[in-house]
């Protein structure tokens, strides 16, 4: 009898923010991370200096959640989603949950990208979606093994999910995506006139 099974699964959670009916104003969100980008100079400066187009908070601000009060309603919904994402990993946490290491705003504008990378000393890192507006970037997700695949031919034209070796996920506003941060992922190009914002976040373990 033959069989073919689906080893080593790469797990990607998507939900509506409000999935555990936690209600958070979008408009309400995108007012205050415009008002964050705008008043936060440091990390105007750190995104001159460093090429990073628009803006993000990621080198500049570390207290999100005390500095807005949606932030931390924001932290509280997550903290629902990532608990639901440790368990369908299976993960034994004992009596130690995933906590929050890190949230930061994004304000990606036309003609800006993200270049692939990791989230290291995390292990489940995610962003939530402030304003996606039409022919905006989707999320594209990198299959781990792919600098194993040497000599592999390419897959064919809509092959399998689990067999790509690109994901891209078009995220709505008010969706969070989760992964495990190991996950290669990136930002291509934003090809809208209007920015992208999004709020992204790493978890960690002890």
């Amino acid at each position: 009898m033959t069989q073919i099974r689906s080893l080593f699964a790469t797990r990607l959670y998507r939900a509506g923010l409000d999935a555990f009916g936690d209600a958070i104003d979008p408009a309400e969100l995108a007012a205050s991370c415009y008002s964050i980008a705008e008043d936060d100079e440091a990390g105007q400066t750190w995104c001159e200096e460093n090429g990073y187009p628009g803006y993000t908070s990621y080198a500049s601000l570390t207290d999100l959640p005390w500095r807005f009060p949606i932030f931390a309603q924001v932290v509280a919904a997550l903290d629902k989603h990532v608990a639901a994402f440790a368990e369908d990993l299976e993960f034994d946490l004992g009596d130690t949950p995933l906590r929050l290491e890190d949230i930061w705003i994004n304000v990606l504008p036309e003609g800006g990208s993200h270049a692939s990378h990791i989230h290291p000393h995390s292990v489940i890192s995610g962003t939530t979606y402030v304003a996606m507006p039409d022919g905006t970037s989707a999320l594209k997700l990198e299959d781990p093994r792919l600098p194993m695949m040497m000599a592999a031919p390419p897959r064919r034209k809509g092959c399998r999910d689990e067999l790509r070796s690109f994901v891209y996920e078009a995220p709505k506003v008010g969706d969070v995506l989760l992964w495990e941060s190991w996950l290669r992922h990136e930002v291509p190009m934003n090809m809208a006139e209007d920015e992208r914002i999004s709020v992204s976040f790493n978890y960690a373990w002890r």
